[in-house]
């Protein structure tokens, strides 16, 4: 399976123009200078920004605490860090204020005991947001792109609908990626969000504004979507916690651009929090019905659990080397797991997994069921309508005239170039299905498989671009996943 001499030469190239336009970005970077280049948000100081959307919804529910006391104290925070990080790309304060309110004045009134109304409202009063790309009612709908800067959404997602149903409130909706393609959340509407540990760094994508939303104290809970690393990577990058559920088992309905044919297999919606208690809550209420498939419930002991673990992908020329950092708090896991908990903890080298962005792109161009091919990336630019022409917006971008950004761009050149003949195709076909099939035999119901997020910690703005497969690590654990 060593990639031929012509496909060398295609990478290379690839990577070479990745780099020089990452070298310009860099230096605008450095000439422009960063608005808030010597600034990080301020430490968390306000009680309530300290604790979980569990927490928070428990002392609301008792009336120890007033919602509409939580909601201003997100507020607060929103309008002190957010000019900053650039996470939430729009506010709805007046409506959030409005609803905390009616939360208290119902709690007020009513006299249910606190187990029913757990029951019926787990996140009562909790403040949350929203990946932009998700429809919330009377919020934008653009998913970055220019085309379609005044979609307004008329209704909400079905995983916003079903929080609010469980009582939270959402104060915002976050950025994201360019029509969520990209691993750097920055578009021509909304601009670039950065990471509030470092705001030269990047916060990921395409869920990148709800990342550093989260991180940054601004939201306590967030909805996501992942298709190739787009919760995992942000979460990674900016120190929350993510999920990326098995297919089918959250709705995706009410999100742009939504996937069709194959690629409805790889599109998940997903919680994002602060706090790793609030993961199972939030994937409780988003999944509705679909819960069933899952055993959340069940007690599970780590001791008996089999754990796999490997530090890399086995050597691909596309990616970078994982750093050692990572790889030393890697083995820190693993001797946890041996000596503190006496679980089973094996090495392992899945030789395929360095072959991860050559599946990734036969899988996302596979004809559907139906033999339909996949909606074209150019087509999604100009949201079935207008008729736009990759070339043409490359000098265009040069010369600081273009509505898209450039990994779009990029995206939509080599778009055909990226697809595999039939022969390829099947032969990296048949490498997913045994890749698969060992993942099965491996993991059966009790495995867990340890494996990076991303081969560095978050890159400082515009690396991306010079590193443009890294993300093939998230896509690796994606083949995982379909388990």
């Amino acid at each position: 399976m060593a990639p031929s001499f012509t496909a060398r030469i295609q990478w290379f190239l690839l990577r070479a123009l990745g780099f020089l336009i990452g070298l310009v970005g860099r230096a605008a970077l450095v000439l422009k200078g960063p608005k808030f280049a010597s600034k990080t948000p301020r430490p968390v100081t306000e009680p309530l920004l300290l604790l979980s959307g569990m927490q928070l919804a428990k002392l609301i529910r008792q009336r120890k605490v007033k919602c509409i006391d939580v909601v201003q104290a997100y507020i607060n925070r929103i309008k002190d860090v957010n000019p900053m990080i650039n996470g939430i790309v729009k506010y709805r304060f007046e409506e959030a204020m409005k609803e905390a309110h009616a939360v208290d004045q119902k709690l007020a009134e009513m006299q249910e005991d606190e187990t029913t109304l757990e029951k019926k409202c787990p996140f009562l009063g909790v403040p949350f947001t929203v990946k932009e790309a998700f429809q919330l009612q009377g919020m934008p709908n653009s998913s970055g792109l220019m085309n379609r800067r005044d979609a307004i959404s008329k209704t909400d997602a079905t995983v916003v609908a079903l929080l609010k149903e469980a009582g939270a409130i959402p104060l915002g909706i976050t950025n994201c990626s360019e029509l969520c393609m990209w691993y750097e959340s920055s578009n021509k509407i909304y601009g670039r969000s950065n990471n509030p540990y470092d705001l030269q760094h990047t916060v990921g994508g395409s869920s990148g504004g709800e990342g550093c939303t989260l991180a940054a104290a601004c939201s306590v809970i967030g909805v996501g979507s992942d298709i190739g690393g787009s919760i995992r990577m942000p979460a990674f990058f900016n120190g929350i916690f993510g999920h990326k559920p098995s297919p089918g088992v959250v709705p995706n309905k009410g999100q742009f651009p939504l996937a069709v044919g194959v690629q409805e297999l790889f599109q998940c919606t997903g919680p994002m929090c602060r706090y790793a208690e609030d993961l199972t809550p939030m994937l409780k209420v988003m999944a509705g019905p679909g819960i069933k498939r899952l055993k959340l419930d069940a007690k599970v002991h780590l001791k008996d659990l089999k754990f796999y673990w490997m530090e890399h992908d086995g050597g691909s020329f596309l990616m970078s080397k994982v750093d050692q950092d990572l790889i030393l708090a890697q083995k820190k896991v693993v001797v946890h797991l041996e000596t503190i908990l006496g679980a089973s903890v094996q090495h392992v080298k899945l030789t395929k997994m360095k072959y991860s962005f050559q599946l990734w792109i036969a899988m996302m161009s596979a004809k559907g069921h139906d033999g339909k091919e996949p909606i074209k990336f150019v087509d999604l630019l100009g949201d079935h309508g207008k008729h736009v022409t990759p070339l043409w917006e490359l000098i265009k971008w040069c010369l600081g005239l273009s509505v898209y950004t450039i990994p779009s761009i990029g995206l939509a050149l080599l778009e055909e170039k990226l697809k595999y003949n039939n022969e390829k195709y099947e032969k990296f076909k048949a490498v997913e299905e045994s890749l698969h099939k060992e993942l099965v035999e491996m993991l059966g119901d009790d495995g867990v498989f340890l494996y990076p997020s991303h081969p560095t910690v978050a890159p400082k703005h515009h690396v991306p671009l010079t590193r443009p497969f890294n993300f093939a690590y998230t896509v690796g654990q994606v083949l995982s996943m379909q388990v």
